[in-house]
């Protein structure tokens, strides 16, 4: 992986009682921080909904499945918007890394009345052959042929891409790809009316990321300073081995339109 640039010098060795004293500030700045935080998701929760008046149809393992089905019974929703388009080969490995953390989630938050759900504009074919080939466990449907990734900012229409930027985490942005990351939250009230509550996209999508938070607790962090595109150090994990390296100038790279995925330069050479 690439030197961080952050650390360019080793920290200074200091005595037991010196350290324990640095700690014990660092603890107080992250108590303050675990306070806004709270105070951050307490408003969170107070966000206004809205009410989702389209009806939506997606390809599901059992058939067609309405936005509706996949609360499967609670009432509250999490979909993560996966990108994986169309003709692609395979999902994109950043969120593949965040797929990587849901199987272990879906009893516990089943247990507070949440169901996950992971929807992708490719078709039900390609979502599952990648699904089976990453030994994922979690519901995952199409939204093919529908409005619904467009609808929450995670998909592009051609004439969208045409105009040079398209309507991305709440503004108008240059994105390199077809498809892109994000999480949105519904809730289904007891006469069946859906809301959604909440949607998040780019680096709100960190909190999902379990990795990352052991990451930062170390020395190197996540190591991603020096690198051109943050996240190129990321592969699928059936992509890593021996012969794995980071290229700290590669750049992120759309997909290719015979159906690649948005891997960076250096996996494309």
């Amino acid at each position: 992986m690439a030197t961080p640039a952050s650390r360019k010098e080793v920290p200074r060795v200091v005595s037991p009682t010196e350290w324990t004293a640095a700690r014990k500030e660092l603890l107080r700045k992250e108590k303050e921080f675990s306070k806004l935080r709270d105070e951050l998701s307490r408003q969170r929760r107070e966000m206004p909904w809205e009410k989702v008046e389209k009806h939506y149809v997606f390809d599901g393992s059992k058939g067609k499945e309405t936005l509706a089905d996949l609360f499967d019974g609670r009432s509250q929703l999490v979909v993560y918007h996966f990108m994986l388009g169309p003709g692609w080969k395979e999902g994109c490995p950043s969120c593949s890394f965040l797929g990587d953390h849901f199987d272990g989630s879906i009893v516990h938050l089943a247990a507070r009345d949440v169901t996950l759900a992971v929807v992708s504009r490719a078709t039900l074919p390609e979502i599952e052959a990648f699904k089976k080939r990453m030994g994922w466990r979690f519901k995952w449907v199409s939204s093919n042929g529908t409005d619904f990734n467009f609808d929450y900012q995670v998909s592009a229409r051609p004439e969208d891409r045409e105009k040079g930027k398209v309507y991305y985490n709440y503004a108008l942005t240059e994105f390199p790809s077809d498809e892109r990351p994000g999480a949105s939250v519904f809730y289904k009230n007891e006469a069946g009316e859906i809301f959604h509550t909440y949607s998040t996209y780019a680096r709100g999508l960190d909190i999902l990321i379990g990795a990352y938070n052991f990451l930062d607790l170390t020395p190197k962090g996540r190591d991603e300073e020096g690198l051109a595109h943050g996240m190129a150090w990321v592969r699928h994990h059936d992509k890593y081995g021996p012969g794995y390296s980071v290229n700290a100038k590669a750049t992120y790279v759309p997909p290719a339109s015979t159906g690649h995925s948005c891997h960076s330069e250096e996996e494309h050479h």
